[in-house]
């Protein structure tokens, strides 16, 4: 599927004189209720007291749960526990660390220069799985459509930020531009769109876990609707995400409760 946007500043809503593409994709069946829902699960979230003080502590550990679900969507699924303790050597799980641990310094230049920062999430994600010549390089095939994708990165819309968050990652999905490592770079390109757009701007949800929770059956069915194109593939992907970060809130309530106990 291609998204045509307006390029411009990320995050503000396009004027009123200007069309805006990506709205109508909330009319789309159940797309604006599950939106809504996603919303108020983050908010809930977000409203928690344990983030007044710790939200660091929070963030820190959203981003090892979500590395542990993302490479579990990638076939690698290891406990956690093993994981807190560096027990785990897998490559595909050491990518899906890296990158989660690496977004922070991301957060400014992604709305600026998503290609630059979409290089560095490969080099991250792929390091001990492909050739270094071929880190963070897209194969020729990608070109066009990652022009549109960063379009949509640096656009401005008035879509929901986990709409948006949904499209960047059903789209580097769908293309794999690199061949290698594309779903972990593909999640947290998506779990970034919503950092930046406002949608969960402490990083203490894990949508991750929301996506490995709903099934990898039912992801890879999602996620072959969105690259159909059709109007009911496109709906059911974003709809499924939007459903991912719910569950990837309540994943975010269970971490604050459990530093809350101590």
């Amino acid at each position: 599927m291609s998204i045509p946007v307006r390029p411009g500043a990320a995050g503000p809503a396009v004027p009123p004189s200007v069309p805006d593409p990506l709205t109508p994709l909330l009319d789309l069946p159940g797309v604006r209720e599950a939106a809504d829902a996603a919303r108020a699960g983050i908010d809930r979230l977000l409203g928690h007291k344990v983030l007044r003080r710790e939200s660091a502590g929070v963030s820190t550990e959203s981003a090892l749960r979500g590395a542990r679900a993302s490479a579990a969507l990638e076939g690698v699924d290891v406990p956690l526990g093993e994981l807190r303790a560096g027990e785990v050597t897998d490559p595909v799980v050491q990518g899906a660390l890296r990158i989660s641990a690496g977004l922070g310094p991301m957060v400014e230049t992604w709305p600026r220069a998503p290609g630059q920062v979409l290089a560095r999430m490969h080099l991250l994600a792929a390091a001990d799985l492909a050739d270094p010549g071929s880190l963070g390089r897209p194969a020729p095939h990608a070109g066009p459509r990652l022009s549109g994708l960063f379009a949509l990165i640096t656009g401005a819309t008035a879509a929901p930020a986990v709409v948006v968050a949904a499209l960047v990652h059903g789209e580097l999905a769908a293309l794999a531009p690199f061949g290698v490592a594309d779903g972990v770079v593909a999640r947290a390109a998506g779990r970034l769109t919503g950092i930046t757009r406002g949608l969960d701007p402490k990083a203490v949800s894990v949508p991750e876990v929301g996506f490995a929770e709903l099934g990898r059956e039912a992801y890879d069915r999602a996620l072959a609707g969105y690259a159909s194109g059709t109007g009911t593939g496109v709906a059911g992907w974003l709809v499924h995400c939007c459903r991912a970060t719910e569950h990837g809130a309540l994943e975010g309530l269970a971490i604050c409760e459990s530093l809350l106990r101590g």
